[in-house]
């Protein structure tokens, strides 16, 4: 008995890719990128994300501000922001080409082909997605572990560190770019229909006969 099929294969994939697709729209708008902890206050803790800087503190609470203008922010978050709209809009479309390529969904007789192009140009947007979700966390994560290390920045200077939200975009990277990948593997497994020879005898002679079916 064979463990994994096509139409498996194409679940785990769809599943996969819709998992790191609603991950790595959380992460876009988690104030979460960046935390800090000063040694003057122990009790309050700061972050950062793409779009919020907030600051939490035990008798307040969470308290979070926009950044005031667009044009001031780093070069880093500004790309990071149209990367991960980049990437929310690569695997929502994934997502849509993807389910009209499944093998439950019935797109009419004789549609294999069709079926097999939509798979693998949703896998091709699920790696879009991936690696446009990897990259700005990947830089964002570069330019924090770059001034943490700094030697020109004085020692009273405080250093941001990793927040959660990085570990979760790197998360729904990697989810994207498996899901992808099991879609092209999903591809490789479909079934594909060749003709079955048979003979009819009519009497006086065998005539060779051909039937389209599929294997099973």
């Amino acid at each position: 008995m064979v463990l994994l099929t096509a139409k498996s294969v194409q679940f785990g994939a769809f599943f996969v890719s819709l998992v790191g697709f609603a991950t790595s729209f959380v992460t876009t708008f988690l104030p979460l990128w960046k935390t800090l902890n000063t040694d003057l206050n122990e009790m309050e803790n700061w972050y950062q994300g793409l779009w919020h800087t907030c600051v939490f503190q035990d008798e307040v609470g969470l308290q979070c501000k926009a950044y005031d203008s667009f044009l001031a922010l780093p070069s880093d978050i500004v790309v990071s922001r149209v990367l991960m709209f980049i990437s929310i809009g690569m695997g929502l479309l994934s997502l849509i080409v993807t389910m009209f390529g499944l093998d439950c969904v019935k797109l009419g007789e004789g549609k294999e082909e069709v079926k097999k192009k939509l798979l693998v140009f949703g896998g091709v947007l699920s790696l879009v997605s991936g690696i446009t979700t990897l990259f700005p966390v990947s830089m964002v994560a570069y330019a924090i572990v770059s001034e943490f290390w700094d030697n020109n920045l004085p020692e009273i200077v405080p250093r941001w560190e990793f927040g959660e939200a990085m570990f979760s975009g790197w998360f729904a990277g990697l989810f994207l770019l498996l899901g992808g990948s099991f879609l092209f593997v999903s591809v490789c497994m479909m079934k594909v229909r060749h003709p079955r020879i048979y003979y009819l005898d009519t009497g006086k002679q065998k005539e060779l006969q051909y039937l389209k079916t599929e294997v099973l």
